[in-house]
């Protein structure tokens, strides 16, 4: 059995993630951490007791997934470096300068970082650089929605999306437009929605003349991120220091 520790065990991504943990068959529930002074801290989930020692919980597992904050993701990095224990990072709203921090611990022990666990997304990852690379003079435009307590807009994945479009085409990214803007620049256009309980929406429009594709992924549940987390755990285990994504998970 894989014993794994969740850090942010009492948030909704957390409580859903355990529950796939203790389902999975192939998977313990070895911790679950929260932040010092939470109320969550002492409670039960899954049949651990939700502690605010990081490093203990680190030390009893053989992965740790994270979806926190940043500022907590980075220090339970240092936990999982000091360990030598792999890590599944979900954690959006990082800085570059986090994301430097991640590659750096990368080099001494395993790391899946991915602003999506979902398959589909990453499936729409794979699909938005073949097409960028197949019509590179159309307009592209992205537009993301997310529930009303989302505290990052856009959101890591609109990101990662035009982050993708723009290695294939070279155009720079724009976050929404206001005012007299005149005639369309080459670029690639971000439009955050926030509003209710919306789980996650992304729509790719590449527009042309006379022609417009769009390719959406709606997520109908928090599920799945859920079950692609514990997939990227499973796969993470004994694997080499180094950066890895849900496209290496998935073997796309």
């Amino acid at each position: 059995m894989l014993k794994i520790s969740v850090c942010g065990a009492a948030g909704r991504m957390g409580r859903m993630i355990i529950e796939r943990v203790v389902s999975d068959g192939e998977t313990e529930l070895a911790g679950a951490v929260e932040a010092k002074g939470s109320p969550a801290v002492g409670q039960r989930a899954g049949n651990a007791v939700i502690t605010d020692d990081c490093g203990a919980a680190v030390k009893i597992s053989d992965v740790v997934i994270d979806f926190t904050s940043p500022q907590a993701t980075l220090q339970h990095l240092e936990s999982c470096m000091k360990e030598k224990k792999g890590i599944v990072i979900g954690t959006t709203g990082l800085s570059e300068k986090d994301i430097e921090k991640i590659k750096d611990a990368a080099k001494a022990i395993p790391v899946v970082f991915a602003p999506n666990m979902s398959v589909g997304v990453n499936l729409l990852f794979k699909l938005v650089s073949e097409i960028a690379a197949a019509v590179p003079n159309y307009d592209v435009e992205i537009v993301e929605a997310h529930h009303n307590q989302k505290k990052d807009a856009p959101s890591g994945t609109a990101l990662k999306i035009a982050d993708i479009i723009s290695k294939e085409l070279g155009l720079p990214q724009v976050y929404g437009r206001h005012g007299i803007t005149g005639p369309r620049k080459k670029e690639i256009g971000i439009h955050a929605v926030r509003a209710g309980d919306i789980v996650g929406e992304h729509t790719v429009i590449f527009a042309g003349p006379g022609e417009r594709i769009e390719l959406i992924h709606r997520a109908h549940s928090r599920d799945n991120f859920a079950v692609g987390a514990v997939m990227a755990a499973k796969w993470l285990a004994g694997k080499k220091p180094g950066l890895y994504s849900m496209k290496d998970v998935l073997g796309l």
